[in-house]
């Protein structure tokens, strides 16, 4: 069985944006065919496949997106002080950051509503369809960008520095969110970040971990 989950909609353009996360995975040495794959799972913070763009392609067990649009995390961030860490693995129009089940996410690159609070691609922090911080240094591909929330505020590290562009004010319950066009392929890390977490911050604790 493939393993990957196409949006509502399949057709020629997610077909090729399956197409194209298909030939990335056996680039990296993961092989969506292989019957003997066996990779254990001690996280189990993924992309939610039930939230998820029309356009969009999940695969890479539920941790590399493609294709068009939005996908929400599979746990939202309840935990004092969270991080998780995206993967640029190729360019294209893409954005990062946390947004409540509510966002909109037919469309990259988000941060087009009151529900997102995203960093783009072309270095623009975006909410609400407002720009907050401008990059002058734009995350390129292969970089790591690392995603601090602590329910104050919301801060962007690329390669383990931090970018200093916080967002403050987030409110509701908010899930780690990635969104992408036009070639751009992303993968969410959960769990053996590239670098390590700011002092106090951990990886994504599900609700019962914290009791």
């Amino acid at each position: 069985m493939l393993n990957c989950r196409i949006g509502n909609r399949t057709d020629l353009a997610a077909f090729m944006a399956y197409f194209c996360c298909l030939c990335r995975n056996v680039m990296d040495g993961f092989s969506s065919f292989s019957a003997d794959e066996r990779i254990e799972v001690s996280n189990p913070v993924v992309l939610d496949t039930s939230h998820i763009g029309h356009e969009v392609v999940i695969v890479k067990n539920g941790t590399r997106i493609c294709g068009g649009g939005g996908a929400l995390g599979s746990a939202p961030l309840v935990q004092n002080k969270s991080y998780f860490e995206v993967k640029v693995q190729q360019s294209g129009i893409w954005s990062v950051g946390v947004a409540t089940e509510q966002a909109q996410l037919s469309s990259a690159p988000g941060g087009v509503d009151k529900e997102s609070w995203v960093l783009c691609s072309d270095g623009v922090v975006k909410h609400n369809g407002q720009d907050i911080h401008k990059l002058a240094d734009v995350p390129q591909e292969g970089d790591a960008i690392g995603v601090t929330y602590d329910h104050i505020e919301l801060n962007f590290f690329c390669n383990g520095k931090n970018l200093n562009i916080p967002i403050s004010g987030i409110r509701g319950t908010v899930y780690p969110v990635l969104y992408v066009d036009e070639g751009a392929i992303l993968d969410f890390v959960s769990e053996h970040f590239s670098f390590p977490p700011p002092s106090g911050f951990e990886r994504i604790l599900l609700e019962q971990s914290l009791l």
